[in-house]
């Protein structure tokens, strides 16, 4: 037997500089057209498209790590858009609106699949988010 996934509920992050990430995070989730369902003191939680997000700050004593992404753990996430103008439309608010770092700008990516069009950005830790409009399995 096996059990076919329904999308993922909701990604956790922890992060060191809650009072730079938080708003980040809940800017770019409500140009993404979710809605914030919590928000308090260190924390923030998006939902919307069947999608959540929440963000909370690390604990004071255990925020001396910037996110490393060659280490265990989370590498990345990527959200999948509806269209490559998508994608392109996330670029510039992340870039323009949020000053993002941008790893890199909308490009094809056709050596990880046929029609792959992504942008590689991160967050004020340096987590990073993929955005991509491509082919679906």
């Amino acid at each position: 037997m096996s059990v076919a996934v329904n999308g993922i509920a909701h990604i956790q992050l922890t992060v060191n500089d809650p009072d730079r990430c938080i708003p980040f995070w809940e800017k770019l989730c409500h140009f993404l057209e979710m809605k914030t369902l919590i928000k308090g003191e260190g924390i923030v939680y998006c939902i919307g498209s069947r999608t959540g997000v929440l963000v909370r700050g690390a604990p004071a004593g255990k925020r001396d790590k910037r996110f490393d992404q060659e280490t265990a753990g989370l590498h990345h996430f990527c959200f999948r858009a509806r269209a490559r103008e998508d994608v392109d439309a996330i670029h510039a608010f992340v870039a323009n609106e949020l000053g993002a770092t941008i790893v890199h700008p909308p490009e094809e990516g056709s050596n990880f699949a046929p029609g792959y069009y992504s942008v590689l950005f991160e967050d004020p830790d340096g987590t990073r988010s993929l955005y991509d409009a491509g082919r679906t399995v």
